[in-house]
């Protein structure tokens, strides 16, 4: 360990946290809060709730079977809590997308505005990025426990009996949501840092994912060695994941995990090479 590391490990940290008060105390983050709490507040109440109770039906297994196949969503119906279930597979797709949304201005406004090259003279650039992305992680790992929270408390409205495995799925649940989020917000700390604005980064984000789905989608089908290409782009994975449950869930966190290490790899070649 170099010298620095402690210095340049503290200063991440103090990075972090105070990318959090900023998110909680300013009046961009309290809008943000507001308008997740609204969103997930009517996801609750109407189609998780209803959705959840169609699940507890005897005969809506049959009758998905039927439809989609036996093996598509037939672990849906072992989770020990329905609204648990069906909160994982709104999650699944949601959190990805929020995450686009809430991590894209994470260096674009500062470098315009130039005080990005003002932090640079103060801290490190390795402690700025990787700060940062830490910061971003554990804001939406916060939104992540209260969507989490909100739905054991539907499920203890149905049955009370539900309190220990509600918190056990819940766990589960919301460390796979963290690991999933991971490259989307290592991939936005990327983009941010090329990007001029965070709309930038967004359109950014948008224009590669497409590019890259249709590439791998043509490569795909000409060969069947371009099929393991899927994986490089975050959330390939996520189909996969919705028919799984508790402990299994994890098999596909190297995914995520590569695709961010690699996605945070790229980003700190670019803040060291370029001039801020």
């Amino acid at each position: 360990m170099t010298p620095n590391a402690p210095s340049t490990f503290n200063n991440m940290l103090l990075i972090a946290g105070f990318e959090c008060r900023k998110f909680l105390f300013n009046l961009r983050g309290i809008i943000t809060l507001i308008a997740f709490a609204l969103v997930w507040g009517m996801l609750l109440l109407y189609p998780i709730q209803g959705a959840s109770t169609l699940l507890m039906q005897p005969n809506i297994k049959d009758l998905i079977d039927g439809i989609l196949g036996s093996q598509a969503l037939n672990v849906l119906f072992d989770w020990p809590v329905a609204e648990m279930a069906i909160f994982w597979c709104f999650a699944l797709y949601l959190f990805p997308m929020f995450s686009i949304l809430i991590a894209a201005d994470q260096f674009s406004s500062d470098k315009t505005r130039g005080t990005l090259r003002f932090y640079t003279l103060r801290t490190s650039k390795d402690s700025l990025l990787f700060g940062r992305f830490l910061g971003q992680i554990l804001i939406q790992g916060l939104l992540i426990l209260l969507t989490i929270l909100a739905t054991i408390a539907l499920a203890l409205t149905r049955d009370i009996g539900l309190l220990l495995p509600a918190l056990t799925s819940g766990a589960l649940v919301g460390v796979n949501l963290v690991i999933v989020i991971l490259p989307f917000t290592a991939v936005m700390t990327l983009l941010s840092l090329y990007a001029n604005t965070a709309r930038q980064a967004m359109v950014l984000a948008t224009i590669l994912w497409t590019v890259v789905s249709i590439a791998l989608l043509i490569l795909g089908n000409q060969s069947s060695l371009f099929e393991g290409l899927q994986w490089i782009l975050p959330g390939a994975q996520l189909s996969n994941m919705v028919n799984t449950n508790g402990l299994n869930s994890f098999a596909y966190a190297p995914i995520p995990l590569l695709q961010t290490a690699f996605a945070l790899f790229l980003g700190r070649v670019y803040i060291q090479r370029s001039q801020l």
